[in-house]
């Protein structure tokens, strides 16, 4: 799966493992907040049936693919469409010019690969789920050959060593059917959490000022391929001067939060938060007493690559210093009664 701050990789165990000790006997749960949807997909593997919902377009594709869609269904035609599009020819496009030489994500010739495979995707007027995860597997192909820290505000001065390899397409690891249908939707969790009614609820909502729209433009550039006004040295979407989100404001996502936590039907609740947050410990421990019985698993663990390497301006000179280089992850679990939860390692 793709780079991403905020990904639960490193985590994936305890998340998945609080899961099972509150619905031994599985359920469906729902993930307000899916980002790269890695822990819909981990929780589809292990027989949950899960609606994974995000508000951006890139993560949407992700939910469709790794959670909604069904392996046994599309693994053929998906070979078959990968198939065919590894012979596309390279021709360079808007994504070249806006990636490749106004910002330098992506080495020109991977992507004149990548302008030519996705034209080729629009062309073919796949169905939606099947267009889903051929373009996760572009988005993923960009992802091992790009030329950055691991977000998309700024790109390395030199290339990347990956970013002088060649573009590869590989097939997602898409899971079987479980027993009863997965979801995707595409929508602001504040607006959808009225909607909610699961087993379980996890949430794992942006906790600082960073947005994820921001940091990702070019992928949803790449899942829409609407060809957008771009400004700064990044090359962002314009849009993201306007879709802000209360959860990426120190005075919004209190409020913001509490909401979604109101709203939502579930007996058992998982929220997913980082002490770089913009809410304590204590906040979030009060703010969900009212749902039920709190418990609280801390996970320490090294800060993103970004973050280890430093602060650099715009002609790759450091700037500022480094600070600390761990964080704490907190995982608080929210039930009718205590539940014995995994130990964090």
């Amino acid at each position: 799966m793709i780079k991403y701050i905020g990904s639960k990789r490193a985590l994936l165990g305890h998340v998945t493992g609080a899961v099972s000790s509150v619905l031994p006997q599985g359920g469906l749960v729902c993930d307000l907040f899916s980002g790269t949807a890695r822990v819909g997909h981990a929780l589809k593997k292990q027989g949950f049936r899960v609606w994974s919902n995000d508000y951006n377009a890139y993560a949407h594709m992700l939910a469709t693919a790794y959670v909604q869609a069904d392996r046994e269904v599309w693994i053929e035609r998906v070979e078959a469409v990968l198939a065919e599009l590894r012979t596309v020819q390279p021709q360079a496009g808007w994504f070249t010019q806006a990636f490749c030489h106004d910002a330098r994500f992506f080495h020109p010739d991977n992507g004149a690969r990548i302008d030519a495979i996705r034209q080729r995707i629009e062309a073919l007027d796949l169905e939606p789920e099947l267009k889903a995860i051929v373009l996760v597997s572009l988005m993923e192909a960009a992802d091992r050959v790009d030329s950055t820290a691991g977000v998309q505000m700024a790109y390395m001065k030199q290339w990347a060593p990956r970013a002088l390899k060649t573009l590869e397409l590989r097939t997602p690891d898409i899971v079987p059917a479980v027993d009863g249908p997965c979801r995707a939707t595409q929508g602001d969790a504040l607006e959808m959490a009225e909607q909610v009614d699961a087993d379980l609820v996890y949430l794992d909502p942006p906790y600082n000022q960073h947005s994820y729209l921001a940091n990702y433009h070019c992928w949803e550039s790449l899942v829409l391929w609407d060809k957008p006004e771009t400004y700064g040295v990044a090359n962002k979407r314009i849009d993201v001067k306007t879709r802000k989100s209360a959860f990426n404001s120190r005075p919004g996502i209190g409020p913001a939060l509490q909401s979604v936590i109101e709203r939502i039907r579930t007996p058992n609740l998982i929220v997913s938060f980082n002490d770089e947050g913009y809410l304590s410990r204590a906040d979030l421990e009060a703010m969900l007493a009212s749902r039920g019985h709190v418990q609280v698993v801390e996970i320490a663990h090294p800060r993103y690559v970004g973050a280890r390497i430093g602060i650099h301006n715009p002609k790759g000179e450091k700037v500022g210093r480094i600070g600390r280089l761990r964080n704490v992850e907190y995982l608080f679990v929210v039930t009718d009664r205590p539940v014995a939860l995994p130990v964090a390692a």
